[in-house]
């Protein structure tokens, strides 16, 4: 065999290979991922849409799943709005299968289980009408001693999406209907309903939680701090600012729910902390660090663990914030 004939099959071999990548790279670090990013705003998260839409048909759930991911890592535009997406798959997914149960394991825990959400919505939004007895069966797949509490909180959650979709209630539904009892349950995830339905307007948001019965307004503003960590991809700064559209009298309940999500992201304390630095200048700053203490307790076991946690506030009354929530009355 002569050079040129090797060198042929060899750029033969180049070319077989290079055609093979691009035709099995996953989405988003291939051509189409990058023409999407060509285009601003409303545009590109359709291009995005789009995108995920095609994998979900062609390769299933877990990969556009997946997909999302990786774009999120490479956009920050798509993970800003990685929720949204999670959703929309969610509800795309069960327009394929109708088995929550599957499509469950293949939505995943990510982008705040947005996918699973969006599934039980879709349920809801294919009927006309439900029963009782087909609410109540709806998550008993997950109810079984050794099923995820995780899980199954998940698909409650989303199962107050799909009701509210179903019977077009007002912003404060399902909780303006319940009882007494479980209202304070209830506001603690009201704000996800909101969100979802005024497409992430926040002041029109805090507004609604000014609606809410007086004893549970603050658990409803702390609903709107967690919720609003994820609109901001857990920036310390942007978070704060969000926060700070709520009536004052109202804030340090949304830096109480924002300092905990913060942690609760990723088990960790250095963006709460940071945004509780933010501001601790304002009249609820130490309620952010109070906030603080008391998921440094779930995190840490030990007092001089928690202690150490707390020091990083600095500040006298940050400090002592901190040591309140945490559960710890003296120092080293």
């Amino acid at each position: 065999m002569t050079q040129t004939q090797k060198l042929l099959i060899a750029i033969g071999i180049l070319a077989v290979t290079g055609i093979a990548a691009n035709r099995f790279a996953p989405a988003g670090k291939g051509d189409r991922g990058d023409a999407c990013r060509r285009f601003v705003n409303e545009a590109r998260r359709t291009c995005y849409s789009q995108l995920l839409s095609e994998r979900l048909k062609q390769h299933g759930v877990a990969d556009a799943v997946a997909t999302l991911d990786n774009l999120a890592a490479r956009d920050v535009d798509v993970a800003e709005h990685a929720h949204e997406f999670a959703h929309g798959l969610g509800i795309e997914a069960y327009g394929t299968s109708t088995d929550i149960v599957g499509t469950f394991a293949a939505c995943g825990d990510g982008f705040s289980s947005g996918c699973r959400h969006g599934v039980i919505q879709a349920y809801f939004e294919s009927r006309e009408k439900v029963t009782q007895p087909e609410v109540e069966a709806l998550c008993q797949p997950f109810k079984s001693p050794g099923a995820s509490r995780w899980v199954l909180f998940q698909c409650v959650h989303g199962m107050g999406h799909g009701l509210t979709m179903l019977y077009a209630h007002d912003l404060l539904y399902p909780c303006s209907i319940m009882a007494d009892r479980y209202l304070h349950a209830c506001y603690q995830m009201q704000t996800s309903v909101m969100l979802n339905l005024n497409h992430g307007n926040m002041e029109d948001a805090a507004k609604s939680c000014e609606l809410a019965p007086a004893t549970v307004r603050p658990v409803c503003f702390q609903s709107l701090g967690r919720d609003i960590t994820s609109y901001t991809s857990r920036d310390p700064q942007k978070t704060a600012d969000m926060c700070n559209k709520a009536a004052e009298p109202y804030r340090p309940s949304c830096y109480f729910g924002a300092a905990k999500a913060l942690v609760d992201w990723t088990a960790t304390t250095d963006a709460a902390l940071a945004f509780c630095r933010i501001v601790g200048h304002e009249a609820g700053g130490p309620t952010c660090y109070q906030a603080l203490g008391e998921e440094i307790a779930t995190l840490l076991a030990s007092g001089p663990e928690r202690e150490e946690q707390c020091q990083r506030a600095q500040e006298p009354q940050a400090v002592m914030a901190c040591r309140l929530g945490a559960g710890v009355t003296t120092s080293r």
